[in-house]
């Protein structure tokens, strides 16, 4: 059994030199301790290679905390108030499903082809112009994937790319919007098989079996930390933030956090926020600024997909951008974040008002081309809604989603949709979250502190009440309240120690944690183990 330094050190490698380290003469140490199979050295040189910072040099500016991104992101609108009924709610966001659906049903049959295959492949069995899904040939597309082709798709076959909105969905109801990266941990342990995890996503899995926890979980012996997985996990967050792009950005930060760091975070930030400001705009240019601005301005992502705008803008030819894309990021993994969501803002620009158009060319523009066709049809889907898909794209789906999550196997998705719209008419609810002022605690009667909280801990939820007088009173399993010692609010910060009852035994811990907007966040520690903390108004 090869050991994980080992089967990721090359790729270790190559990140560590993508996030500006200057690594010297290590490539020719990792082969030479690779080929002599020295474990050793191995994890000595992977050590190294963790210590390493990015050097003076490094023209970015590429932090991994919301706090930090949020420092240097550039202007946006954060929050529009919107007035949209209950309706049009569920066929914007029915669309939204649908039309993720159908682009990752394209793009399937070839992950992973180059745009070259892709195209021989279609000219060679009379499909281009690609006017519906791909032909099969069972000499070339392998029989598992035959169900995604054309004439044999009677739903949606299982794909990774669409497990993760129901991961996110599964959160979401058991824990709100004040859910933790410790909270979706424990989503994925419960509902989610392993071997059905891939990359990043595999490897942080790995690491909270080891007990490395987020944010933790994210970078220990991870090298694919800053691909895809994560871009393809934001849509529900999008989904449930109608108007709201900084909380559909926070939100997607908070599940990303958990597998990825730097470009990988920002990518599931940055379609999270489009997603959100599809709502309130049907330019497409509009919605892809939105998007930019909750993440970094000076990050590798933002150039790049400012980038691909002025191309799109000045060639406004799809394929000679793709050219140029190709010549610009070709060199990433064709998993890596950063040129896929390049190929994603092509096909959005190019699909703005054609939903056809805009999954063909996410799909033909090859890498990883389930992912890019699923997100490209999120999001137009979301703006055109359900209603105005062309139902040769959507309909021999059949309402269909088959799943590897546990206990959602199979579904509907119109009933997947619903239950999202149900999370996204109480967040449409949701008060304005702005940091109230520093000294909000000198007024007892208009403290924001005041009121009922449900913290998630990650492992359980706990009830506090913050009464009148700044006193906190805890919530026991009998329903009784129980004054919590040591609280203290000074400002924008709360601690306070309490008691965690789960499964017949108890065990005090304490808190310390900051007033964000409506929520609550912070760090428990007790009985010698750390975790994250997230309290919501309730």
């Amino acid at each position: 059994m090869k050991n994980v330094e080992r089967l990721f050190i090359r790729q270790e490698v190559t990140q560590r030199e993508e996030e500006g380290c200057d690594i010297g003469n290590i490539r020719e140490l990792v082969e030479k301790a690779v080929q002599t199979n020295d474990s050793k050295a191995l994890n000595d040189l992977y050590d190294h290679l963790d210590a390493l910072k990015p050097s003076e040099s490094f023209a970015y500016e590429e932090p991994s905390t919301l706090a930090e991104i949020r420092q240097l992101r550039p202007d946006g609108p954060r929050r529009v108030p919107i007035s949209i009924s209950e309706e049009d709610l569920h066929n914007r966001i029915y669309g939204g499903w649908l039309g993720r659906a159908a682009g990752c049903s394209l793009g399937k049959p070839v992950e992973g082809w180059p745009r070259e295959r892709i195209d021989d492949y279609l000219e060679s069995h009379e499909a281009l112009p690609l006017e519906n899904y791909l032909p099969y040939d069972g000499k070339l597309i392998n029989e598992h994937l035959k169900s995604s082709t054309l004439g044999n798709i009677e739903y949606m076959a299982r794909d990774d790319d669409m497990d993760f909105p129901i991961l996110g969905l599964i959160a979401l109801e058991e824990r709100g919007t004040s859910f933790t990266a410790r909270g979706i941990s424990n989503v994925w342990m419960s509902y989610m098989p392993a071997n059905l995890l891939y990359t990043a996503e595999r490897a942080a899995y790995r690491n909270f079996t080891m007990g490395h926890m987020p944010p933790e979980s994210a970078s220990f012996r991870n090298p694919f930390r800053e691909w895809i997985g994560a871009q393809i996990r934001a849509d529900i967050f999008g989904y449930v933030a109608p108007g709201w792009p900084e909380k559909a950005a926070e939100l997607a930060f908070k599940d990303a956090s958990i597998s990825h760091v730097k470009n990988g975070i920002y990518g599931e930030m940055f379609v999270a926020a489009m997603l959100a400001a599809t709502y309130i705009s049907d330019d497409i240019v509009e919605i892809i600024n939105i998007g930019l601005s909750e993440i970094p301005e000076k990050c590798r992502l933002a150039e790049a997909i400012n980038k691909t705008i002025s191309w799109c803008e000045d060639l406004n030819d799809w394929e000679a951008v793709w050219s140029k894309i190709k010549a610009e990021y070709g060199h990433y993994s064709g998993v890596h974040t950063i040129n896929n969501a390049a190929l994603v803002v092509l096909g959005l620009y190019f699909g703005t008002s054609d939903f056809e158009k805009g999954i063909v060319v996410s799909v033909r523009s090859g890498w990883d081309t389930d992912c890019n066709g699923a997100t490209v049809g999120s999001i137009l889907g979301l703006k055109f809604g359900a209603n105005a898909l062309p139902s040769k794209w959507i309909g021999v789906l059949n309402d269909r989603l088959l799943s590897s999550v546990r206990e959602f196997n199979d579904n509907k998705i119109s009933e997947l949709a619903r239950r999202t719209s149900t999370i996204a008419k109480n967040v449409l609810a949701l008060p304005d979250e702005g940091l109230v002022a520093e000294d909000a605690s000198k007024d007892i009667n208009d403290n924001p502190f005041i009121g009922k909280w449900i913290f998630d801990l990650g492992f359980d939820l706990q009830t506090v009440y913050i009464e009148p007088n700044l006193s906190c009173m805890q919530e026991d399993q009998y329903g009784q309240r129980q004054k919590l010692e040591n609280a203290k609010i000074e400002g924008l910060k709360i601690s306070f120690d309490f008691i965690i009852e789960k499964a017949g035994f108890g065990f005090e811990a304490n808190f310390e944690g900051e007033l964000i907007g409506n929520t609550i966040q912070g760090t428990g520690s007790g009985s010698g183990f750390d975790f994250e903390m997230g309290g919501e108004r309730s």
